[in-house]
């Protein structure tokens, strides 16, 4: 794979023509920048920007009237690779928050060993209604500590109104959930991508997450996308390297909560 000509097949695709990645959401290409914007439980950011020296406070500012003047909270999801070079430090001073630096993982879909079966005991259970949501918002809770209404509303509203945009899928021991993960199926693009990939900490390390990757590369596959993506935390980086995942960049996360 030559990482740059990926890289910036990426920012092409999946930032600068970035897609809504659910209903009632909708795309903004202002000046140089690209942004998400929908309700409370949506989410809104900016995914690319174009910025230097002298542009870039001002596009900042921008959009925190932007997002602030509709009661938004918002992320700036902001790549290495992105300018200036010391763009993070103007969010910092604008005050956004960053959290905690993720690897972008690229991998060929039709290099990814697919055959991976969960550990014995558990079995694989497609999300397809209200109750398969609820599972895989029990175990983002459980895994993650975080509250799961907005995961909750967005699963809800693709299942119901875009259901061929997201594929989710749920690992359960019996009648109990223990590892969940979704994949976003935006259209006309060559990505798929990876998201919300958690396991309960009781049964990490024990090929449940590796499982997951190769239930949604299959149909990854069968959609006819070329790449899988993920944004991969300190906990998957070195499953995905083993599966034969690449790092193209990191992002971080810059927050701004009105």
């Amino acid at each position: 794979m030559d990482r740059d000509v990926v890289r910036e097949l990426y920012d092409r695709e999946m930032r600068l023509g970035a897609r809504a990645d659910g209903p009632g959401v909708r795309i903004e290409r202002v000046g140089a920048v690209v942004r998400q914007t929908g309700g409370r439980d949506d989410w809104n950011g900016v995914l690319w920007s174009d910025l230097d020296d002298a542009t870039a406070d001002a596009a900042i500012a921008a959009q925190i009237r932007h997002f602030g003047g509709a009661d938004r909270a918002f992320e700036w999801k902001l790549y290495a690779h992105d300018r200036p070079g010391d763009l993070g430090e103007r969010l910092r001073a604008a005050g956004l928050v960053p959290e905690p630096e993720e690897t972008l993982m690229v991998a060929h879909v039709a290099d990814l060993d697919t055959a991976i079966e969960p550990p014995e005991g558990v079995r694989l259970l497609p999300v397809a209604d209200a109750a398969g949501v609820e599972r895989v918002v029990d175990v983002h809770e459980r895994a993650f500590g975080d509250d799961g209404a907005a995961l909750r509303h967005r699963l809800l509203a693709q299942l119901a109104e875009e259901p061929e945009t997201v594929v989710a899928v749920v690992a359960m021991e019996g009648d109990r959930p223990v590892s969940a993960a979704r994949m976003e199926l935006p259209q006309g693009v060559p990505f798929a991508g990876l998201w919300g990939g958690g396991t309960v900490p009781e049964w990490r390390g024990r090929g449940v997450y590796r499982a997951l990757v190769a239930f949604r590369a299959r149909i990854a596959a069968d959609r006819g996308y070329r790449y899988l993506q993920v944004d991969a935390s300190g906990l998957s980086r070195p499953i995905l390297r083993r599966l034969g995942f690449v790092p193209l960049t990191t992002t971080t996360p810059y927050v701004y909560r009105t």
